[in-house]
């Protein structure tokens, strides 16, 4: 994905989705992991139907996510994804109760091979996930204290279908 981010626009292929859905089944895919890590994890996405997104697209971008929050949690803690109607847009969170990031790592957290101090990644899926956002017309942002854990939100546009 990051190749094709890099040779131009993002091929999007939007249709009409309900993004509790996406939420619900990224919770769902790593339910096993976050059970065996002693992770809570906690989902309030009441339905928002009608999105016009790249399903594929937006299910990567949460997932990468909700590795991340799970990867900062080997020791247990609490995931919580939210999704919010905010009238002309729409909002993803992903909280986790994990190590945090430093100001300094959160600067750099979303730019190519940057990789946080307790990382197992390559670097890039902040990266990615960055792109398939903006690719959206959207923002993603963190939030982070060391020792307390991060919230990183997506904002998307809320382009409905009829």
């Amino acid at each position: 994905t990051l190749s094709l981010a890099e040779a131009g626009p993002l091929a999007l292929h939007p249709e009409p989705t309900d993004l509790a859905d996406l939420v619900g089944d990224a919770a769902d895919a790593h339910r096993r992991i976050a059970d065996a890590q002693g992770v809570v994890v906690d989902v309030q996405a009441p339905p928002l139907p009608g999105m016009l997104i790249d399903p594929v697209r937006i299910r990567e971008v949460i997932a990468n996510l909700v590795v991340n929050a799970l990867n900062a949690m080997p020791d247990g803690g609490s995931l919580r994804l939210r999704v919010e109607d905010q009238g002309s847009s729409a909002l993803i969170t992903v909280s986790d109760t994990g190590v945090g990031l430093t100001d300094d790592e959160v600067e750099w957290v979303f730019d190519r091979f940057h990789k946080g101090s307790t990382s197992k990644g390559t670097g890039l899926g902040l990266t990615i996930s960055r792109d398939l956002v903006e690719a959206h017309g959207g923002i993603i942002s963190m939030d982070s204290e060391p020792g307390a854990g991060t919230t990183v939100s997506v904002a998307l546009p809320k382009l409905l279908v009829d």
